[in-house]
């Protein structure tokens, strides 16, 4: 994948009402980056947010889909919650994605403007499946 191209969506939560995306805008990493946008879409808020993330960040969403995965299929009943920060907190502006009912998103804009947007999400059955599919996809159009 070299040149301009379209966007494509590597994390889409949407529940056809509010919904949360990633959207990689290069391919080529500046200074070991992927520029990228956060956009939100809800009947409150429709915003977008610069962001940025590297090859460790999408082993890191991997490792967040898998926990949602075991805990779903777990027998006991548990009070953890799978909760985890995407890409990593602290560098840009970042998701909170915690697996709670109904899924939960949070958008931090901390190293700019210090906003926070939380985002209630209520991802179907399959959400998971379409979410390995987009990481997938990305990896291959980034070459990983």
């Amino acid at each position: 994948m070299t040149g301009t191209v379209e966007p494509l969506d590597v994390v889409v939560l949407d529940d056809g009402v509010q919904s949360v995306a990633v959207r990689l805008l290069s391919p080529i990493p500046q200074y070991g980056y992927y520029d990228a946008e956060i956009v939100i879409r809800s009947d409150f808020v429709n915003a977008t947010v610069r962001t940025g993330f590297n090859a460790d960040d999408l082993d890191d969403w991997a490792a967040i889909l898998e926990a949602v995965a075991a805990s779903d299929t777990e027998a006991a009943e548990t009070d953890d919650v799978v909760c985890g920060n995407w890409p990593g907190e602290g560098r840009t502006a970042y998701l909170t994605f915690i697996a709670e009912d109904p899924y939960v998103v949070e958008v931090h804009d901390a190293p700019s403007t210090q906003i926070s947007v939380r985002v209630p999400i209520d991802l179907k059955a399959q959400w998971l499946d379409g979410a390995r599919e987009r990481l997938m996809t990305a990896r291959r159009a980034l070459g990983l």
